[in-house]
């Protein structure tokens, strides 16, 4: 231990860095690489937590349903049908915030089920929109839980054609100006106005895939747009929905916009749904996707400043893989810039409560336990008020009001721990060979073993990974 500096041992990066954060029931890896790459093999997509929940489908036909329900009711009873709408919609959320929660607690594959946090993050949605509210656990279950060790062209279709991605970025209610459906309605309700949006065509290329740095213009993202017309949800409207075992993704080919189109320099005139999926498989084949992937992943395990070596090998794994997710994560996990000593990287608020109850022994949370504290420090679950999702950079997360809830929240737990706890033994469980003498010393010094939990939760070994 020494006395100023912490370094990890390579069993405290596989365990902190790489994973959630150690439990008290670990083992410590002993070979950390084989402990890492072993775990492709013993994730589970859909673990108990997750099966519990309705797939969906199920819960789309629900808010589809729901929402019928508010449009037909009478005048006097909308506000309380619409109050019912919201109601179920926070039910089934905080149901599936406590399902992650128990998934990253209970999880056996720890390094992947960081990767699926860390996809979630990338091709965000968020439920400070009301109809996504409902639709954002089911979006993590079906979009990024069965893709994360796929290809990334098929985490990316995913993403783009559930209906939580839709709705949050209003590509449903995109109509392509020359489309079947727009000269219909131009003839016969001229003052009536619905046209192209944008939204979702800008942050494909912005935040998925290619990056704001690699040269596309507005008139690329227009062309896509047009493209993406007719991309849909069954059931919107007024429409039938499908049945509860079919995807709720439909392509409304009166919505779509014809005619060929032209993006980043390459004509597109594949018919209807097929011209998007086409520009698609060339954005997520792209080289400046390769590098915007490679760029965000090393900045989330490495450093906020990732290493540009470090970024080229990931980019060079993915462009020679074509994408293939599981090469690039063992590229990852090979690279020594990964297993530097320093503890480079400040955990986010998500990244700190989970470890803070895996330490704790906990296997499972309450719903809106977990819900609550992650309000608290800043950071609700599936709530990042923007496409771009929550940053994961130390100056967002580390200033020092944050810091000081943080501590509310670490004496909070430790209290509930009461005396089962021991800091004193668990401290070299969790930070395996990288505790510092001055936190060893505080801890033994404290008063009582709730204030000595408290406090290495908070120690700057455990806010760092």
């Amino acid at each position: 231990m020494s006395m100023f500096n912490s370094a990890m041992t390579p069993a405290a990066i596989a365990l902190n860095r790489f994973g959630l954060g150690a439990r008290p029931d670990d083992a410590v890896p002993g070979d950390a690489k084989s402990w890492l790459l072993a775990q492709f093999k013993r994730y589970e997509p859909l673990p108990a937590p997750w099966q519990a929940q309705p797939r969906t489908p199920v819960v789309w036909n629900a808010l589809v349903a729901q929402q019928r329900e508010v449009r037909t009711a009478a005048a006097s009873e909308k506000q309380a049908a619409q109050q019912a709408f919201r109601r179920e919609s926070r039910d089934d959320y905080l149901a599936a915030v406590g399902a992650r929660a128990a998934s990253a607690l209970a999880t056996p594959a720890p390094f992947v089920e960081r990767l699926v946090h860390f996809w979630a993050n990338h091709f965000a949605v968020s439920v400070d929109k009301v109809a996504v509210l409902g639709l954002a656990g089911a979006f993590e279950a079906d979009a990024i839980r069965p893709n994360v060790l796929g290809r990334f062209e098929d985490l990316l279709l995913a993403g783009v054609r559930h209906p939580a991605m839709l709705l949050y970025l209003d590509q449903a209610a995109s109509i392509g100006p020359q489309s079947p459906q727009a000269l219909r309605v131009a003839e016969r309700q001229p003052a009536r106005r619905r046209g192209l949006n944008e939204n979702l065509a800008r942050e494909i290329m912005e935040l998925h895939t290619v990056g704001v740095r690699s040269g596309y213009t507005q008139a690329d993202v227009t062309e896509f747009a047009r493209a993406l017309t007719g991309w849909s949800v069954a059931g919107l409207g007024g429409a039938e929905a499908h049945a509860d075992g079919e995807t709720p993704f439909q392509f409304r080919p009166m919505l779509h916009e014809p005619g060929a189109r032209t993006v980043l320099g390459r004509s597109y005139g594949e018919p209807g749904e097929q011209q998007a999926r086409a520009i698609l498989h060339a954005l997520a084949t792209a080289p400046a996707t390769a590098q915007h992937i490679a760029a965000k992943l090393a900045r989330h395990f490495v450093a906020d400043e990732p290493p540009p070596p470090l970024v080229e090998k990931l980019a060079a794994a993915f462009t020679r893989s074509g994408g293939d997710l599981p090469t690039v994560y063992r590229t990852l996990v090979d690279a020594p810039e990964a297993w530097q000593p320093q503890p480079a990287k400040f955990k986010s608020p998500w990244e700190w409560s989970v470890s803070s109850l895996r330490a704790l022994g906990r296997h499972d949370v309450p719903a809106l336990q977990a819900a609550n504290l992650l309000n608290q420090l800043g950071q609700p679950v599936w709530k990042p008020g923007s496409p771009a999702g929550y940053d994961d950079i130390a100056a967002t997360w580390a200033a020092p009001d944050a810091l000081v809830r943080r501590v509310e929240v670490a004496q909070r737990l430790a209290a509930q721990a009461g005396d089962a706890v021991d800091a004193r033994s668990l401290a070299p469980r969790i930070l395996p060979g990288s505790l510092t003498q001055a936190t060893a010393t505080a801890v033994a010094r404290s008063e009582s073993p709730a204030g000595a939990l408290a406090l290495l939760l908070v120690s700057p070994e455990f806010l760092r990974r």
